[in-house]
């Protein structure tokens, strides 16, 4: 790996340095503005294609690029909200030219360039397969924190809480949980399985850019674990001189009767990015802090929503090295303290139930860009993560549950985006690694017993759990060409995994997987496309998000373990869409409806164990006889029939079936799984400077595994559907150029909410279904440069 590493650095200060002297003061300049409807559009984006120049319109829509590369070059200029435009222009040595921009509205947000579709700079609508975006506007309007909490807002993704002591969190796409998705962060599968277990409430919104989420399997661009699809998070890159700071307070549980009272939950969080004059080079700086206090739903004294303490920091760097160098750096630092069970006052090993943590998460990425020809684009990457969790998941008084964890991953690559005559090239290597070093006091020793079943024979003070290496070297490639009405697009990922657990002294499990994917799209009419896709995925045999994490009562506590002929996880998916955007009349009118089918092969599942004598429950990760089935429909409708008025909705209808009944349930229907859900956000500027904004996420009945004192066998129990509504009023002043928002609201405002939580010592922790939150009131307060604008 160090070699890996030495190369690739290399590679990057030797290009890096050859391009210095390129930059010449040429004095060719452009000066000109960007408008729509003779109304001047302040910061818009301008640049040279194929080139690193590059700048934003000033608060007036003009704007001026200086010393530019002499010839031929494509002038472009886009904005959110806008069609981008391009001008072909000569530019001369000591000559200065205006160029004037006159751009057409973009209501539905068509022309937005997207990166996960093919790993490269794409406008949405060309994309071969759907990409939804999840804005920074609609984690402003769903008053959402945190990353974990806009996902509700995206076709096909539901958020859920999975246990009532710490809260951990996963969200489930098209039908499939957590780990069948991929998370990208700036397009790197750096995102670990430890970080997975509580990363969706780690991350705060306020340093996220957008996310783009791609439905459908994404192996043959991304690797293993990207079935149900990836989840891209972009952070936000310095463009202008600017700053934002902001303050939320909440109540959570305001008016919830029977609980232990309403909870405090409140937040500060900053913005600030400045770029040099002459636009080459940028740094973006961003923090967050948060403290939120327990919530007890039912007053018994343990945690339905775990206290919780974060603090974030991080930056972004740029520099442009010539007009075809540049080079970006990427850091940021998490710690972060949940601290679930009861009796937080106490010692850990001096409570009832603890499920105590704290993560010390840092990540960092440099990126090399190069351009080539016209278009052509050279990228060379690193990137890495260092995270440390120290835990204690106990029940009972128990001194033997603390543990420690370390998981580092890393992930390197060189890609090559071609750009030819109605056609599209990317390819490129990369190598993925992972390291897990898994610690406990007085952790179980498995064994077997005479049936072969996995058992715990005894207790080993100081145990190693897991000492794994993951290692994945991967080659892809994907072809995309217009052919006058289609656009066809193939691709395909060559995986060599290899996974080693120390601790048991296992043999390495490895493998070489072919992951291959087709799509078409065709344009049935100018407002009206169709696309068709088939993809492979897979999982490899390692350890999982759930995995590392322990469900502690007084009466029970489950682990996690891999069957030793657990068998690699192979999907065939199939996905189908007509996705209409056009003018109806005076509306606006953005209609998708996606079909999707995934047969699962060797699909895993857990086989729960018998508790021994003093509680200890294995759940035993096998492969399903007969595999799975996962199919269902997706509709997303936006609607813009006003200026000021937003519309956007979805809706999913599906089923996750295996194809025998597993045998601990005689049940063939995927838990935790609704087979409908769906969401909805409206914005609304009724007044001037004045915004109200509403959501809403539904969630149909589902099955939920019960272990608690009224069935400590088990039992299927089928929850009830669920309405989750939400209101915002934001209101904003403008004060010589510094903007004010002041803001309030209630999120569940109904208060749909589970009602039958287990209660006590000995309650079932993962008996938890329904929205993560209830009632909540907030106020808001934002200032910055650029609120409001």
């Amino acid at each position: 790996m160090k070699s890996i590493i030495g190369i690739v650095v290399f590679s990057v200060i030797l290009l890096a340095q050859t391009s210095l002297a390129q930059q010449l003061k040429t004095d060719a300049n452009i000066i000109g503005h960007v408008a729509h409807n003779d109304k001047h559009i302040p910061f818009a984006t301008v640049g040279l294609k194929g080139t690193t120049v590059g700048t934003i319109t000033d608060e007036t829509g003009h704007y001026q690029l200086i010393n530019l590369p002499t010839g031929e070059q494509t002038l472009t200029v886009s904005m959110v909200g806008y069609k981008p435009q391009s001008q072909i222009v000569n530019l001369q040595a000591n000559e200065t030219i205006e160029i004037k921009f006159d751009l057409e509205e973009d209501v539905l947000n068509l022309e937005a360039v997207v990166v996960s579709a093919d790993r490269a700079e794409t406008k949405r609508k060309d994309a071969p397969v759907i990409v939804n975006t999840i804005s920074a506007n609609i984690f402003n309007s769903s008053q959402s924190l945190v990353l974990g909490e806009g996902l509700n807002f995206s076709p096909g993704l539901r958020l859920e809480n999975n246990c009532q002591n710490c809260g951990f969190t996963q969200v489930r796409m098209n039908g499939m949980e957590g780990p069948y998705s991929q998370i990208l962060i700036n397009n790197r599968p750096i995102f670990s399985g430890l970080a997975s277990v509580y990363g969706l409430e780690l991350i705060p919104s306020n340093m996220i850019e957008q996310i783009e989420v791609v439905r459908g399997g994404g192996s043959a661009l991304y690797g293993g674990n990207a079935i149900a699809g990836t989840v891209n998070i972009i952070m936000k890159t310095p463009k202008i001189n600017s700053f934002e700071a902001g303050s939320t307070y909440a109540m959570t549980g305001v008016g919830v009767d029977g609980s232990g009272g309403a909870a405090p939950d409140y937040s500060i969080n900053f913005n600030a990015s400045l770029v040099t004059d002459d636009l080459n080079s940028g740094l973006s700086l961003y923090g967050f802090t948060r403290n939120r206090a327990m919530f007890d739903a039912n007053n018994d004294g343990f945690s339905e929503i775990a206290p919780l303490g974060n603090t974030t920091f991080g930056a972004r760097f740029f520099h442009n090295f010539s007009y075809r160098d540049k080079l970006s750096l990427d850091f940021f630092n998490i710690n972060e303290q949940r601290d679930g069970g009861d009796l937080q006052d106490y010692p850990e090993h001096q409570r009832n139930i603890g499920e105590v943590l704290g993560h010390r998460m840092n990540v960092a990425a440099i990126t090399y860009e190069r351009f080539f020809r016209d278009a052509d684009k050279l990228s060379i990457y690193a990137s890495g993560q260092l995270l440390n969790r120290d835990s204690y998941y106990g029940a009972e008084f128990s001194l033997s549950d603390y543990g420690n964890t370390r998981d580092n991953t890393y992930n390197l690559g060189i890609q090559y985006h071609a750009l030819m005559r109605n056609a599209t090239l990317v390819t490129g290597i990369e190598n993925t690694g992972g390291f897990l070093l898994d610690k406990k006091l007085g952790d179980p020793i498995f064994g077997t017993n005479e049936d072969g079943e996995i058992i715990i024979v005894g207790n080993n003070p100081h145990t190693i759990v897991s000492d794994q290496s993951s290692i994945t070297t991967g080659i892809f490639g994907q072809y995309d060409v217009d052919i006058n009405k289609f656009k066809l697009s193939l691709g395909a990922r060559v995986d060599n995994y290899n996974i080693t657990n120390k601790a048991h002294d296992d043999e390495a499990n490895t493998g070489t997987v072919f992951s291959p994917r087709a799509s078409l799209m065709y344009e049935i009419a100018k407002d009206v496309q169709g696309r068709v896709s088939y993809s492979q995925g897979y999982r490899a045999p390692q350890i999982f998000d759930e995995d590392l994490h322990i469900e502690t009562s007084g009466s029970r506590q489950v682990f996690h373990v891999n069957d030793p002929d657990l068998r690699q996880e192979t999907s065939h998916s199939i996905m189908a869409s007509v996705d209409m955007n056009k003018l109806v009349g005076t509306v606006y009118t953005g209609l998708l409806i996606e079909g999707f089918h995934t047969q699962l092969v060797d699909a895993f599942i857990n086989e729960y164990g018998e508790p021994d004598e003093d509680g200890r429950v294995i759940y035993t990760r096998t492969n399903s006889e007969g595999g799975a089935t996962v199919q269902g429909i997706n509709i997303e409708l936006r609607l813009k029939p006003l200026q000021k008025f937003e519309w956007t909705s979805g809706y999913t209808m599906q089923t996750s079936v295996y194809e025998e009944s597993q045998e601990d349930f005689d049940e063939e229907h995927f838990f935790r799984t609704p087979n409908h859900y769906g969401y909805f956000i409206l914005d609304w500027d009724f007044v001037k400077n004045l915004c109200f904004s509403a959501t809403g996420n539904y969630t149909g009945s589902m099955l939920v595994p019960y272990f608690g004192t009224s069935a400590p066998e088990g039992e299927l129990r089928t929850s009830k559907p669920f309405y989750d509504m939400g209101v915002k009023f934001a209101y904003t002043i403008q004060l010589k150029g510094i903007g004010l928002e002041l803001s309030s609201g209630v999120r569940n405002i109904f208060n749909s909410y589970q009602s039958d939580f287990d209660s006590g010592i000995e309650r079932d922790p993962a008996y938890v279904y329904g929205p993560v939150t209830p009632r909540t009131v907030y106020l808001g307060l934002k200032i910055g440069n650029l609120v409001g604008k």
